[in-house]
């Protein structure tokens, strides 16, 4: 299709006039006549297709959003469908549970790769880790090992593991500069003892992309299970779990896909579903006809998914997939990949300046880390905040002292070079 600037711009008009009266009604539903159809997408004149996106957020401007890694602004026909779906709720208040978490379990499972019997929805990815880490039946003096970079929801449920059944933790500091050296560092730690493997699969401190398939096929090869944390990566890049080979993954649905907060999905492979226990039950769990009797537990997943659920959220979250697979899945990486390289090459030898994040394009994705050799990352996030009106994430874990950048599909070149113009001024002024 040829570019034709005046349909180029009329289409960015509508664009704009439509993202300012989403952001002026604030949260409450937005008729679908002010959210605007994306365009075709065009390689050579990109630009109208992001605008058009970007207008489907009420996301403010100022500041530059740019920590979708700690929480994904979500966009308004997402916010559409759990207004919608939650007032439906309410005018007949019945629960209708099959009815709206069916079609999104299958949606979802499509999304992922896997049967809708391998998932359940639950609140994030730290719920997910937790059924994995206090279902599994270890004992005392079986290890698990995870990358020392690992986030709180990935660490501190087999802390707490360790602490309530004598678990033995073994960290590896990541290798950021060749990906098969972290298979490596995995392998150096495996005993006998060894029960569960755990990685990222892009780490939140400085977006590392770990190699899960060659992780999974190492723990096949030792009879270990292996758990991801999905965390910074369903969102952000395609995943296909049934093809990287994992036992178990947890993901969230507020971070890059946009979805409404508290929602998340936890998958389990079929085959191994008797070898995790239920930590918590309840209705949806299984089957108990008459009291006292034995509980016939769902065969599948959903026997993790129990009691009354915010439909509104779920459906949401389906929605959230939905607007992702519109958008292309492929689209949605290149576009972070290629800002955070546009922001990598905009910094490289800058004096003072820092980065953390892999160099190699197959190690990271759409987050970059940075440090700056005068400024601590309290100090540095609050310049580019107050100064140049840019929201980042300050790196404290493991005494990186960084601070960590999130570009997604709702920001552009335009603020990229931002980002680039504030961090070369911060090693002028800090």
């Amino acid at each position: 299709m040829p570019f034709d600037r005046r349909t180029f711009l009329q289409n960015a008009g509508v664009a704009a006039f439509a993202a300012v009266a989403i952001r002026r009604l604030g949260a409450a539903p937005v008729p679908t006549s002010l959210v605007p159809a994306l365009p075709r997408f065009d390689a050579s004149h990109p630009d109208a297709f992001w605008a058009a996106v970007r207008a489907q957020y009420p996301l403010r401007d100022d500041p530059v959003y740019l920590n979708c890694g700690g929480l994904g602004p979500t966009p308004q026909p997402v916010l559409n469908t759990v207004f919608e779906t939650m007032t439906a709720m309410q005018q007949h208040s019945e629960p209708e549970h099959p009815q709206h978490v069916d079609p999104a379990r299958k949606t979802m499972a499509r999304f992922l790769g896997v049967e809708p019997a391998e998932i359940c929805f639950v609140r994030n990815t730290t719920e997910g880790n937790s059924i994995v880490a206090a279902g599994l039946r270890l004992q005392a003096g079986d290890e698990v090992i995870f990358e020392s970079h690992a986030h709180p929801g990935g660490s501190y449920p087999w802390f707490n593991q360790a602490k309530q059944r004598g678990i033995v933790v073994r960290l590896f500091e990541p290798d950021h500069e060749h990906a098969e050296g972290n298979v490596e560092r995995i392998r150096t730690l495996i005993t006998p003892r060894t029960k569960v493997i755990q990685v990222s699969h892009l780490t939140c401190t400085t977006g590392l992309a770990m190699p899960v398939r060659a992780i999974a096929a190492l723990a096949q090869a030792h009879g270990i299970w292996f758990h991801i944390d999905g965390a910074q990566s369903v969102g952000m890049i395609p995943v296909n779990i049934d093809a990287i080979g994992c036992d178990s993954y947890a993901t969230s649905g507020h971070k890059w896909l946009g979805g409404p907060h508290e929602t998340g999905i936890f998958y389990l492979r079929r085959a191994r579903l008797e070898e995790v226990a239920v930590p918590e039950i309840g209705s949806y769990s299984g089957d108990l006809p008459f009291l006292p009797g034995t509980i016939a537990l769902e065969p599948s997943a959903t026997r993790f998914e129990y009691g009354t659920r915010n439909l509104g959220l779920i459906a949401g979250l389906e929605t959230a997939v939905r607007f992702q697979e519109e958008i292309g899945r492929e689209r949605i990486a290149a576009h972070g990949h290629e800002l955070v390289s546009r922001l990598i090459d905009g910094i490289s030898g800058v004096d003072g300046i820092e980065i953390l994040t892999p160099r190699l394009d197959a190690m990271r994705g759409s987050m970059a880390t940075i440090r700056h050799a005068r400024a601590n990352p309290g100090r540095l996030t609050g310049y580019l905040q107050k100064k140049h009106r840019l929201r980042c994430r300050p790196v404290g874990e493991q005494k990186l002292e960084a601070v960590r950048i999130s570009f997604h599909v709702f920001n552009s070149a335009a603020e990229c070079d931002r980002v680039i113009a504030a961090v070369r001024a911060s090693a002028r002024d800090l």
